[in-house]
């Protein structure tokens, strides 16, 4: 083996330790599986059944209790008695994505904002395709509610998880509105 490669190699093992453990879990629910990825205490991503969905990588343990407080909030979500979440999150991105997911979580529950509306909120307002690339690459679905926003029209745009689950999704939450208000 050359100098080279026993460097190489070093370097990969050295990056392999020092990454955290990534465990992650799988439920069924309304829209499908999910898939919750994150470390021994925080989200880093929650993905649908679809071509976005991480595959397990080898080094990925699966785990269920980390994601315990996730999942109840995830089921009492879509009882409709959860109009929030808090968890402990740790979204990998850009700085500009971590603004834009953090603005995403503003979104009240049953509201929507267009992509523009979502972009002035942040004091970008000739940003909206940005933020639309941004709300693409979300990685914590449902919990940052990227499927709240939607063309500047009303129109159902682009949603990871597809248009007929982002549908789904403002569906259960306006129903679960109306029947709080006859409640």
């Amino acid at each position: 083996m050359t100098p080279t490669m026993t460097r190489q190699r070093s370097r990969r093992a050295a990056h392999r330790i020092a990454q955290p453990l990534t465990l992650y879990t799988r439920c069924e629910s309304p829209i499908g599986m999910l898939t919750l990825v994150g470390g021994q205490d925080t989200l880093r991503g929650l993905y649908m059944q679809t071509s976005r969905t991480p595959v397990a990588e080898a080094d990925w343990r699966t785990a269920s209790e980390p994601f315990e407080c996730a999942l109840d909030q995830l089921g009492e979500y879509f009882a409709g008695e959860r109009l929030a979440f808090d968890l402990n999150l740790d979204p990998v991105g850009t700085p500009f994505q971590l603004r834009v997911w953090e603005a995403l979580r503003q979104i009240p529950f049953g509201e929507t904002r267009s992509y523009g509306e979502q972009a002035s909120s942040m004091g970008r307002p000739t940003a909206a395709r940005a933020v639309g690339a941004a709300n693409r690459a979300n990685p914590i679905a449902i919990v940052v509610p990227c499927h709240r926003v939607i063309g500047h029209d009303g129109s159902l745009t682009g949603f990871g998880g597809g248009v007929d689950r982002k549908r789904q999704l403002l569906r259960h939450e306006s129903d679960a509105l109306a029947r709080r208000a006859l409640s």
